[in-house]
């Protein structure tokens, strides 16, 4: 779906959900200009029982001459654009309308009109408009009002970028040139007294799990940036590692996660407390996420605080109790009980650092699985896989077990990985540089399927580990038993097949 799909309508009402946030008023407001300037009569609105009074909110509003109207009557318009929000949801005023679009990128939670575009792994709406803004060849930057709202935007929405987990999120956050003074305002208008004391009220209450040094807190409901402050604090006790804040609101759960433990990935773990009943994500420190209701409903699981308070207390206890740890470095396991397999000849593609002039230096490689930090050298290959995930091989192992060819490399995945030198701050396409290769299927391994979750920290990155869920693999050349690596189940039966 495109903006420019909806040119032909004689006039347009962009809705966002009731008591709106900054990512709903700068995501709505992104739509607004944009057919404005197509001259198409166009209207912003929210509707609900409260009008808006945040402050920071408010700031942002007349700073910029936003012109969001609250209604609670409308006229049946040609089309109606709900904007960080779904048609006919509990937190949306329904306005009837000719016809319906939506623009989101919270969870499907019920039948979507024909015409959507619904991204639950974006972390902020401002992202999705401005992805649709330059597909219609429009330059966010030129509007440094727009370009800082949409910014704002997403720092709410992903709790001051902590719960960032796709790379176009990180695009948005890198590539905006914002006014850095109206950011630091908005911010500094974001508490309220009451939620200071909702905060300290908060602290106050806080548990503590010796075994695997890790807090847990319930809140009053309040803004998901009041998560965020609550979970710094508590991770500054010295006896706690890593925690989980939440707040049970009217629609769900809200958590935040904070870890500064190589052990724990608080992206990881968000994704773990959330999966299959709502989403998360974020960074290693730093990451949040919202549980639905209906699911928590499907599971059986009281929408009371007791209830929802045990279930995220034994949350945590699997979490921990439930995954192995491996280090590759001190790797002494033994796979040769275990299945043999060869890998397949099939294409992928490399990428020869020296082609970019970029060996000895360190750079960060943006992918859809998160951005990896290495320094690349003159021994190693970047390898593209068959669904465009990216790993590091020594070129002795490549051609142990690949071919090169002569076709045209041709990327199969959904993101495009991108490399960034980490001190200049270039950034290159890595398809760009791109070359076909044939792994050879003559490379032998032992390979074991799992039953229990593993975190494995590579030779290449002591600081970051792999995760391998019950079904994945963990799999060893049976020349080099010890190089021990992971591989996703769905790649597994593509690339291997039994010895």
């Amino acid at each position: 779906m495109r903006l420019s799909d909806f040119l032909s309508y004689p006039s347009i009402v962009i809705q966002c959900h009731d008591n709106p946030d900054a990512d709903a008023i700068a995501s709505g407001w992104g739509l607004y200009l944009y057919f404005k300037e197509k001259n198409i009569p166009v209207r912003f609105i929210y509707g609900g029982r409260f009008k808006l009074q945040k402050s920071n909110l408010m700031l942002m509003i007349s700073r910029y001459d936003i012109p969001i109207e609250y209604v609670t009557e409308l006229n049946a318009p040609p089309l109606l654009i709900t904007v960080d929000c779904q048609y006919g949801e509990g937190n949306v005023q329904k306005f009837e309308a000719e016809n319906i679009a939506v623009i989101d990128h919270h969870r499907v939670s019920q039948t979507l009109p024909p015409m959507n575009d619904v991204r639950s792994n974006l972390g902020s709406c401002s992202t999705l408009v401005w992805h649709l803004l330059a597909k219609e060849g429009i330059d966010a930057n030129t509007d440094t009002d727009l370009a800082t709202a949409l910014y704002y935007g997403l720092l709410t929405d992903t709790n001051g970028f902590a719960e960032l987990s796709h790379p176009m999120d990180r695009d948005l956050r890198d590539e905006l040139k914002v006014r850095r003074s109206d950011i630091s305002l908005f911010r500094n208008s974001n508490l309220s007294f009451n939620e200071l004391k909702i905060a300290g009220e908060a602290l106050i209450r806080s548990e503590q799990f010796s075994d695997y040094k890790y807090g847990l807190i319930e809140t009053k409901p309040c803004d998901p940036n009041i998560l965020g402050i609550i979970s710094d604090m508590f991770l500054e006790v010295d006896t706690v590692t890593s925690c989980l804040v939440y707040s049970i609101l009217e629609f769900g759960v809200k958590i935040s996660v904070r870890s500064c433990t190589i052990e724990v990935n608080a992206n990881e773990l968000a994704g773990y407390i959330t999966e299959g009943i709502g989403s998360g994500g974020g960074h290693m420190d730093k990451a949040g996420g919202f549980i639905d209701r209906k699911s928590l409903d499907e599971l059986g699981i009281g929408y009371n605080a007791e209830s929802i308070h045990d279930f995220m207390h034994s949350k945590m206890e699997e979490y921990f109790t439930s995954t192995e740890i491996i280090y590759v470095k001190d790797y002494k396991g033994d796979l040769s009980p275990y299945p043999k397999f060869n890998k397949k000849s099939m294409h992928c593609g490399y990428v020869d650092p020296k082609a970019m002039n970029l060996t000895g230096i360190g750079v960060s490689i943006r992918t859809m699985e998160g951005d990896i930090d290495i320094t690349l050298t003159d021994s190693m290959y970047i390898m593209i896989g068959i669904e465009g995930e990216i790993y590091p091989s020594s070129i002795d192992h490549f051609e142990k077990s690949y071919i090169y060819s002569d076709e045209p490399y041709t990327f199969p995945g959904e993101y495009e990985p991108t490399i960034k030198e980490s001190k200049s701050g270039n950034k290159i396409s890595i398809v760009d540089y791109a070359k076909s290769c044939i792994s050879t299927g003559k490379r032998t391994v032992y390979a074991q399927k799992l039953n229990h979750r593993i975190k494995l920290f590579t030779q290449w990155d002591e600081e970051k580990y792999y995760l391998a869920k019950p079904g994945d693999y963990l799999v060893a050349p049976i020349d080099n038993p010890e190089d021990v690596y992971i591989v996703r189940n769905e790649i597994f039966a593509t690339t291997y097949e039994e010895a």
